[in-house]
């Protein structure tokens, strides 16, 4: 399974009935929460071995599938 299907896989539960486009903002929407944010990085960290750092916190990274897989990728090259 690829990160993007892995990614989606995770939002999709918090965005049920509403099928999601990989470059579509996950938090205008209007189903996702500040506790979603939080669980999405959580996610990310566990699901792929990387680290989010306080400078990666920033919406753009975050803000749809598109990104998310972005930023993954960025930080597992960044770790070999």
């Amino acid at each position: 399974m690829d990160n993007k299907t892995k990614i989606r896989e995770f939002v999709s539960r918090f965005v049920r009935g509403y099928t999601l486009g990989d470059g579509e903002d996950i938090f205008a929407t209007g189903f996702v929460n500040s506790m979603f944010a939080m669980q999405l990085v959580q996610f990310v960290e566990q699901t792929f071995g990387i680290q989010v750092e306080s400078e990666d916190l920033e919406i753009d990274n975050f803000r749809s599938i598109d990104a998310i897989a972005a930023l993954v990728e960025r930080k597992q090259g960044a770790a070999v």
